[in-house]
């Protein structure tokens, strides 16, 4: 075999090579395959796509209520009036209050939990705490988890902008309330309780007073 026959082998060898290897990178075209995306052409085909997408439906809204409910246009209106206001973020907030408070209120501990009631709501916490003292009734309480959230409700008053929302909240949690000698009268430390509450919380909204307080616990 002549050195030319060899170095045309050789070349054909690295060229099938090449092949392989610019396959294995780009892949192949089988079957259909959908053209690219056009590109808006001009000014007002890219201001028609962008107003279907902003003409939609508010998620942060429509996730947690109907779309065409006063509740939702409630939501709508304190959005307006605070922008950086989220329906999902306020919920998520909500959620770690509730245990806050609860917890606050099993131990007789208010002072951390006061900012965040309303001035009715703190008193009668503080009045169920004291007659739990006068007869000498401590509680031993283990918050287990939020197993269930729901906003039901909300409210708007253009006039004042106070914004109210009403959530539905499903827990589980231990407690036992013991008398002066120390026994079980109520309650249990390890079976686990279920408790359903429907709290309101209030603020007024594009104030610089971030807070929400709770205004309601009807149960």
């Amino acid at each position: 075999m002549n050195s030319s026959l060899i170095q045309l082998l050789v070349l054909a060898g690295i060229a099938v090579f090449l092949i392989l290897r610019l396959k294995n990178v780009l892949g192949t075209r089988d079957g259909f395959e959908a053209p690219p995306a056009k590109l808006p052409t001009n000014t007002n085909e890219r201001k028609h796509d962008f107003e279907v997408i902003e003409g939609g439906p508010d998620l942060d809204i429509v996730d947690h209520v109907d779309e065409n409910s006063p509740a939702a246009r409630a939501l709508a209106e304190m959005k307006r009036i605070e922008p950086s206001f989220s329906v999902t973020d306020f919920l998520g907030g909500a959620r770690g209050a509730y245990e806050m408070i609860v917890m606050g209120y099993e131990n007789g501990e208010l002072a951390e939990i006061q900012p965040f009631l309303a001035e009715d709501i703190y008193e009668s916490f503080v009045d169920g705490i004291a007659a739990r003292e006068d007869q000498g009734l401590t509680v031993e309480a283990n918050f287990i988890g939020v197993r269930e959230l729901k906003l039901v409700d909300a409210t708007f008053d253009e006039d004042n902008h106070e914004a109210e929302l009403t959530i539905r909240f499903v827990a589980e949690l231990t407690s036992a309330v013991r008398n002066s000698e120390g026994e079980i009268i109520d309650g249990s430390t390890t079976e686990l309780k279920r408790q359903k509450d429907t709290w309101s919380f209030a603020r007024a909204m594009g104030t610089n007073d971030p807070n929400w307080l709770l205004v309601s616990t009807d149960a």
